[in-house]
């Protein structure tokens, strides 16, 4: 889940920032001439957020999308000199903007790293949304708030956020200022797609080390292909109706949950990792191996992905009229090039995003 992982900032469970420092707003590039709504994107260049700016750009509704960047912005759009770790160099930043599209976060670190941009950063970006009358805010969280489950078919706050970590307890303070800014915030689960470098690479450390099938690999997993997500909020961004999207939590996986045993073997379908070996492990003995064998993830992040995290997400599919398309597993195979060809490069080390630090 997105507040877990270890990656740059950019935004979700992905890498790279898309942040730069541009020298303020050039209109080149930036589809000015549009009629739609100007949109303010956070985390434009990252995992998320490069699939959110395609999304964004495939709408025949949207206007200018602004990049909020502490350095060079991503093509196609305008540059917005800001970083979010230095609060006063967002004043102005949302000015003439109708949406705000909050992608950024830390998503691992020290807990002052974390609290810089996930909760200071994010409390004057939203300031900042207020002043200027931004219409509409679509802020992205994680389900990792909820903490350490397992969570079996869980609806929004039907148990207690319990984060454990430093990211997922301010990305869950950060949740809170939106909510009283008016946003949809949107809770993400595992995120699947080019430019993964947590999700897949953790299942391919852990197959390693535990060479066997999971506890009977049964554990109901909320996933979504981030091309799936990425439309979603798109849509969310130019949705003409916005009374029918309340401000609030919702979550944002796809609608189906998954198997691990299912999500292993569709990646060893595609060649991404190798099958599973025919053992079947009980939970004691998986955990024990885990701890025997050197690897880059530790037992947490273990349990998100070999017991049940499924939480219930149909209805904001159903709220904004987006088709949650057919899963995340079919969406493998346009992925799996990218999959195969980033493990190849992370083999012989430490698989990215698996220790260090970094906004996303």
């Amino acid at each position: 889940m997105t507040g877990a992982r270890g990656t740059t900032r950019g935004n979700g469970p992905g890498n790279g920032p898309g942040d730069g420092p541009g020298d303020g707003r050039e209109p080149d590039g930036g589809r000015a001439g549009a009629d739609g709504p100007t949109v303010l994107l956070t985390g434009a260049g990252g995992f998320i957020g490069s699939a959110v700016l395609a999304a964004l750009r495939a709408l025949p509704g949207i206007g200018e999308v602004r990049a909020l960047t502490r350095s060079s912005a991503p093509a196609g759009t305008v540059p917005v000199a800001a970083d979010l770790a230095d609060p006063a160099t967002l004043r102005g930043a949302a000015e003439g903007a109708e949406v705000l599209i909050h992608l950024a976060s830390v998503v691992s670190g020290p807990e002052e790293e974390c609290a810089a941009v996930n909760v200071h950063g994010t409390r004057a970006l939203l300031a900042e949304a207020g002043r200027a009358g931004v219409g509409r805010i679509v802020h992205l969280s994680t389900a990792a708030v909820y903490g350490a489950g397992p969570h079996r078919g869980l609806g929004v706050d039907e148990v207690a956020p319990a984060p454990v970590s430093a990211a997922s307890r301010t990305r869950l303070t950060g949740e809170g200022a939106a909510l009283e800014a008016g946003a949809v915030v949107l809770r993400a689960p595992l995120v699947l797609g080019a430019g993964d470098r947590w999700v897949v690479p953790c299942l391919a450390d852990l197959l390693r080390r535990v060479p066997a099938r999971w506890d009977g690999g049964g554990a109901l997993l909320s996933l979504v292909a981030v091309t799936d997500l990425a439309r979603l909020i798109a849509d969310l961004a130019v949705a003409p109706d916005r009374a029918a999207v309340p401000a609030g939590v919702h979550h944002a996986g796809h609608p189906r949950p998954v198997t691990t045993a299912e999500l292993l073997a569709a990646l060893a379908g595609h060649g991404v990792l190798p099958p599973v070996p025919d053992a079947d492990w009980p939970w004691e003995r998986c955990t024990a191996e885990l701890g025997r064998v050197p690897g880059a993830y530790s037992e947490r992040q273990f349990e998100l992905l070999a017991r049940h995290h499924w939480y219930r997400s149909e209805e904001i599919w159903r709220l904004t009229g987006t088709d949650p398309g057919p899963g995340p597993l079919h969406r493998l195979a346009d992925a799996a090039p990218w999959y195969r060809s980033h493990l190849a490069g992370a083999a012989g080390g430490a698989p990215s995003g698996a220790a260090s630090g970094g906004r996303s």
